[in-house]
């Protein structure tokens, strides 16, 4: 009897793995933290195996907490950062350089030099997307320019490229699986929207052999099977965590949107089978369907210090011990006393895309203390999804009533309500936490045939909380226009 779906979540920092049963609660979660490797200012790196090892040992653990045999089983779904990119050699599995994590800046120059040729457009009108750094194709670029006898390998066709969720795959299944969906897909820079596969115009541009990239497929779909403590078991779902977390929150139909404050936050509206093409600085991505669907794409903005302003607060100000203390602080104070922060970390990401900026505060006066810039710093979050919202808000027809919202930041109240506030929407918490897990989760039940539809799936989801807006119009414009004078006070510098 198959009671249980496996679903592998692999983030930023951590692997997780979490067994669902037919309910959808969760039996079991095992989560195993790695660490970010920062080689130069602005460089991020993980080592692939350090992330493979991590996930396994989640698996195990996860399976073995619970009491289940993996013979209970019935299928695993994965979810992955995107765009995290990893070379490895075709023969004996060996990565030829770190993994090169999402946020990394080091291809700045080559996007640069990108734009310079005047490709933009072209870039934009393929692929969706912005010419960024952010993206997987210029990491690809870099590996094989700047990895000793790299490129000489890929062209001879003995080295791989995957995003986390190809990597996985393909290790779990000892090198049969060498695929990967098309929301990974998606995010690389080298996808076609149209025509749902590799560009090869865009591949030539970057140097970058076909022979490398793995195959796509739906995200609902059986990928092969993986081997795990003895047991062969199907891998009937991928999707990049933001269009996981879409899928997992139920946003089905067109205008319904989500935002997951994770280590970035990252918002996504559903266009359904239109490619809506943003000109409010967002970005065109694949939504997740099944086998037998027709494509359906959604509209991005990715915000890329979210939840990490918090982290940052602890680990390098320490100005709080643990992550929830940031709310304790921020309600001790009636406002941010006039400062703003602008967490421009990683460059700032939709709706500005400006790769140099950095991070920022400003109206810091005499009075200024440790509660201000804590609750700074956590209304920073809630701006940078506006900024996103109303982006949303001017690409589609229809303006967006609600927000949906899950990862870790969405457990802070005051976070949750100042978005409410500063948005003037309901944002509307889900009672399943761990939205970006179910969505793996049900993709890979409603291929195996443990789900039955989509119907079933949308009975099984709840709200936990509504966050309705208090704050009034006036102060709503006067917070956000001096938002809006610090992101250009930011970008200045």
């Amino acid at each position: 009897m198959k009671k249980y779906i496996l679903a592998l979540d692999e983030g930023t920092t951590s692997a997780r793995a979490i067994l669902f049963d037919k309910n959808m609660n969760v039996v079991s979660i095992a989560q195993n933290e790695f660490p970010q490797i920062f080689p130069k200012p602005g460089w991020v790196e993980q080592n692939p195996l350090e992330i493979y090892a991590s996930q396994y040992a989640a698996m195990t653990e996860c399976v073995a907490l619970s009491g289940a045999a993996p013979e209970e089983i019935a299928a695993v779904g994965i979810t992955n950062q995107r765009e995290t990119t990893i070379v490895w050699e075709k023969s004996t599995g060996r990565p030829v350089f770190n993994a090169i994590v999402w946020q990394c800046r080091r291809t700045a120059g080559i996007c640069e030099k990108l734009e310079e040729a005047g490709l933009a457009d072209k870039i934009a009108e393929k692929t969706g997307l912005k010419i960024d750094a952010y993206f997987s194709g210029t990491k690809i670029k870099w590996i094989l320019d700047n990895v000793e006898g790299a490129r000489e390998k890929a062209e001879a066709g003995e080295l791989l490229f995957g995003t986390v969720d190809t990597w996985l795959m393909w290790k779990l299944s000892s090198g049969r699986i060498h695929l990967t969906d098309h929301t990974n897909a998606s995010r690389t820079m080298l996808y076609n929207l149209r025509t749902g596969d590799w560009d090869e115009e865009l591949l030539k541009i970057l140097g970058i052999p076909r022979s490398m990239l793995p195959g796509i497929a739906p995200s609902g779909h059986l990928y092969g099977n993986i081997d795990f403590l003895g047991v062969s078991l199907p891998v009937c779902g991928v999707a990049g965590d933001q269009q996981s977390a879409l899928f997992g929150q139920c946003c089905f139909a067109p205008g319904e949107m989500k935002n997951t404050y994770g280590t970035g936050c990252f918002l996504l509206a559903n266009t359904g089978s239109d490619i809506v093409r943003s000109k409010s600085g967002l970005i065109t991505t694949v939504a997740a369907t099944l086998d037998g669907e027709a494509r359906e794409y959604a509209l991005e903005g990715s915000v890329f210090v979210g939840g990490a302003v918090i982290k940052w607060l602890r680990d390098s100000m320490k100005l709080i011990d643990e992550a929830h203390d940031s709310e304790y602080f921020a309600r001790k104070i009636k406002d941010t006393g006039g400062v703003y922060m602008v967490p421009a970390f990683s460059g700032l990401g939709a709706p500005y895309w400006d790769m140099h900026a950095q991070g920022t505060i400003v109206g810091v006066t005499g009075g200024t203390g440790r509660a201000h810039i804590i609750r700074a710093a956590l209304e920073s979050i809630a701006y940078q999804t506006e900024d996103v919202i109303r982006s949303v808000s001017s690409d589609m027809d229809k303006p967006p009533v609600s927000l949906k919202v899950d990862g870790g930041a969405s457990a802070n109240g005051f976070l949750m309500q100042f978005q409410a506030d500063i948005s003037g929407l309901d944002v509307v918490r889900a009672d399943m936490k761990e939205a970006t897990a179910a969505g793996a989760a049900y993709l890979a039940g409603l291929t195996c045939g443990f789900f039955k539809d989509r119907e079933e799936i949308k009975a099984l989801a709840s709200a936990a909380k509504i966050f309705s807006p208090e704050m009034d119009n006036d102060t709503r414009k006067q917070k956000l226009d001096g938002w809006h004078r610090a992101i250009k006070a930011c970008r200045a510098y």
